[in-house]
This record gives structure tokens, C-alpha cells and sequence, in this order.
């Protein structure tokens, strides 16, 4: 049964996630954003609570003033604030609304929760479940990252002195590892598994001759295209907080690849309604998806950035050329592709002084 929602808007975000909003009955001019969509269970609560001009909320226990629960809660809602503006990746906010939820149902071996606890708690208190994950020592240092932004936030408003994790270090003693990048060999059975026409073999074109992240890859489109003496280009601001502008040529693949869909939306890669994809997580899942019937599990959209990184190293381009093209503003960040390349090199050149050795 189809369902009419009078005055139910879908919008876009500047990173292209959808944005629900309610035009207020009455008062065509007032919106009011929801924070779900028609699929979920509290959509109609959260709708006709808007349609006249309120917000709904679920009925939860009060939560005590200066408890962990009560200042994750007003971060949250600061970050909230900071999506609804364009000013930050909702991505960001999921994964920090997940790690802080744990973190707050967390319970010591006396069985107390960490959320009940006063706010104003000791370093050892975050020590002992940063150590409680050791198991998983990249998930325990993304906490304790969390934890130490939480109370930066707090003690900014003047609402603590101090910040217990400051002082906490990090434990993953392998930092540089991450997404595996994708090697010939995948790439090969991507392709033969998704051949050219289809979404998945424009995604990966796309990843492949532009090194974007993926949060850009689901919004890049036509709009995006500039032409410089008769070539075309693309050039966009990537989404991600603190990237430099990219301004690269459309190489022949890239471009014949765009043009081989019948359907022209407003990004190139479209969903299979014909509409850009709702989030980075959709796009992400679905990226999984066509990894898993090519034969390559547990490849992602990362894995062909750092695989363009480290072919641009290797290929001997320098450290600004590879900045450039991956949007990074710091040499630090494309070093991690070109000392690999550079000690390659030097090896390669030291090894010949062996090459007149008699044995």
C-alpha cells in the first residue's frame, strides 16, 4: 500500500547523503530535519511530530546531568548540528555515535556501566578499556581518539578542567596498515567479472584514474567536467575535511567509461533506480558486493586508492605530482608511497655494484 507523506522533502547534502526534511503545516516556509527516512519504523513519529512543528523523540529515562551518558549525549548532538550544516561527513557521526555508544555501555568487572559514572572520571577508568580491546588495538586507539575529542569539546565549553586521555598512547604497533592494496591480479578478475558497461566496471574507472575516495566517488558527475585546450578535465573540492582541490585530465579510459551508460544522472555512478547512491555507506556495501563475485574478498574502494599511490611512486612521479592527484595538503601523508618507491630504487641501483662480482 503506497503511502502519501504531504510536505516530506528528500534533500541533498554536500557529500550527497540524503536529508530528510518536513515542511511544517501551515508554514510552508519552516522546515524541520528528521533523522530517518520512510524505511524506518519511528519514520511516522518523527513526520507527524514535524508536520506540526515539533520534534519527536522517543521516551528514555532521564539521564543524569554530568554523568559519561549526559556529555556524549551533548557531543552528539553538536555533531548532529555540524552534519546538518554541511560541516562535517555524516560518516564521521556514525562512527563516532557507534564507538561512544560502547564506550558508554561498557562495564567494568564490578559490573558498573560506564555511562552511569560521573563524567569527571580518571585516566585509568579509559586505560582499563582501552587494554579491555587490546584484542583489536586499531579499535581501541580510535576510542581513546574519540574519548580525547569528547572532552576537548567539553573543556572548550567549560565544563571540565581536564582531559583524562591526553596522556593515553596508542597501542596498534602497526599503524600503516589498513586496506590492502589491489594488485594486478585483482584488478584482472574484477574486470573479467564485471565487463565494460556495467556500474561496477565505471566505479572502478573511476577509483582507478582519479584515486578519489569514495565519498567523492558517489557524487562525481558531468558537473565536474572542465574543458583546458580542447581536453577535458575533472576538477572538484573533495569532501573531506582539510583536502586540497584536484584539477586532473580525463584520461582516455575514464572518459570512454562515462560514456558507455545509457543513463546521465547528476553523478556517474548511479544506483539501480537510476539515482546517485543515498550515502557512502550504500555505495561502500555494495562496492563489497561486487568484490565478493569477482573472487576478491575483503578488497575496498581504499585499496585501489593506495594501489594508484603506490604505481605513482613507483612509476618514479614525485612527491608533489602524487600529492596533487590524491588531494593531500601535507608531504608527510604521500610519503608512505614514495619512500617504499624511493628505497626500491636506491636498492635497485645499489645491488649493480655487484654485477661484475666473479663467484
Amino acid at each position: 500500500m503506497k503511502v502519501h507523506f504531504p510536505g516530506f522533502l528528500v534533500e541533498r547534502n554536500r557529500n550527497g547523503s540524503a536529508r530528510y526534511r518536513i515542511r511544517v503545516e501551515g508554514n510552508s516556509r519552516r522546515k524541520i530535519t528528521i533523522p530517518v527516512g520512510p524505511d524506518h519504523p519511528d519514520f511516522p513519529s518523527h513526520y507527524y511530530a514535524a508536520r506540526g512543528g515539533e520534534l519527536w523523540a522517543p521516551t528514555t529515562p532521564k539521564t543524569v546531568e554530568r554523568s559519561l551518558d549526559w556529555l556524549v549525549g551533548r557531543y552528539l548532538e553538536f555533531l548532529a548540528k555540524m552534519v546538518d550544516a554541511g560541516q562535517m561527513s555524516p560518516a564521521t557521526l556514525k562512527q563516532r555515535r557507534s564507538i561512544l555508544t560502547r564506550l558508554c555501555d561498557f562495564t567494568d568487572p564490578d559490573g558498573t556501566r560506564y555511562g552511569d559514572c560521573d563524567m569527571d572520571a580518571p585516566t585509568s577508568a579509559f586505560v582499563e578499556i582501552r587494554d579491555a580491546w587490546a584484542d583489536h588495538p586499531g579499535a581501541a586507539d580510535n576510542l581513546i581518539k574519540s574519548v580525547r575529542a569528547v572532552y576537548k569539546w567539553a573543556m572548550e565549553r567549560g565544563e571540565i578542567a581536564q582531559n583524562p586521555a591526553a596522556g593515553i598512547a596508542a597501542i596498534n604497533r602497526n599503524p600503516k596498515g589498513g586496506a590492502e592494496p589491489w594488485t594486478v591480479q585483482d584488478l584482472k578478475r574484477f574486470k573479467a567479472e564485471h565487463p565494460k558497461g556495467t556500474t561496477a566496471h565505471l566505479w572502478l574507472t573511476l577509483q582507478a584514474f582519479t584515486a578519489c575516495r569514495i565519498g567523492d566517488a558517489l557524487w562525481l558527475g558531468r558537473e565536474q567536467e572542465v574543458t583546458h585546450n580542447g581536453k577535458i578535465w575533472l576538477e572538484w573540492q573533495p569532501r573531506k575535511k582539510g583536502s586540497a582541490p584536484v584539477s586532473i585530465p580525463m584520461l582516455p579510459p575514464l572518459f570512454e567509461a562515462t560514456r558507455e551508460s545509457n543513463i546521465i544522472g547528476p553523478a556517474y555512478i548511479l544506483n539501480d533506480k537510476g539515482q546517485p547512491f543515498a550515502s557512502t555507506e550504500a555505495l561502500r556495501v555494495r562496492v563489497q558486493r561486487w568484490c565478493n563475485s569477482a573472487g576478491i574478498p575483503g578488497k575496498s574502494s581504499h585499496g585501489v586508492r593506495k594501489a594508484v599511490g603506490e604505481m605513482m611512486a613507483e612509476a618514479g612521479r614525485t612527491q608533489h605530482q602524487i600529492m596533487a592527484v590524491m588531494a593531500h595538503t601535507q608531504a608527510k601523508t604521500s610519503e608512505v608511497y614514495t619512500k617504499g618507491a624511493e628505497r626500491s630504487i636506491l636498492a635497485a641501483d645499489g645491488i649493480q655494484a655487484l654485477a661484475g662480482l666473479k663467484w
